[in-house]
């Protein structure tokens, strides 16, 4: 058996499409629209990770989906957490838990999803602003 990826329906593809490859910095491997079925489908993945992916599944009909809060998480492992946390607050994302350990953090999405990031080795030392920054939101 091998993993293969984790879908995430999303409601605006291009939001969503800005948010993982230009701020959190996936890239995308492929696409295919079914017309038929009405819906996008996209795959991405981390730079040299092509195994670990993310397909995003856009239906064209609105829809709601709620928060769904029982999907869990996407995680990804980052050289360096404060300057990855750094890059998506200047880029606009909310950090819900700051790195203030150096070794983990939790962002969201546009459509919710909570991304764990986690610190390559060891933690990096205690650092302001993150050792003293408040959670955000829940995560």
């Amino acid at each position: 058996m091998k993993y293969l990826h984790t879908m995430v329906r999303v409601r605006d593809l291009d939001q969503s499409l800005d948010f993982y490859c230009n701020k959190l910095g996936l890239r995308e491997l492929r696409r295919k629209e079914n017309e038929q079925g009405r819906f996008t489908l996209v795959f991405l993945a981390a730079p040299g990770d092509d195994d670990a992916q993310v397909e995003l599944t856009w239906n064209w009909d609105p829809e709601e989906y709620g928060e769904g809060r029982n999907f869990g998480h996407l995680a990804y492992e980052v050289d360096d957490i404060y300057k990855a946390c750094q890059r998506l607050m200047d880029g606009g994302v909310t950090i819900n838990r700051p790195p203030r350990d150096g070794y983990m953090a939790f962002v969201r999405s546009p459509d919710n999803i909570s991304i764990e990031l986690l610190q390559h080795g060891d933690a990096l030392p205690a650092a302001e602003p993150w050792a003293s920054m408040p959670n955000t939101g829940h995560w």
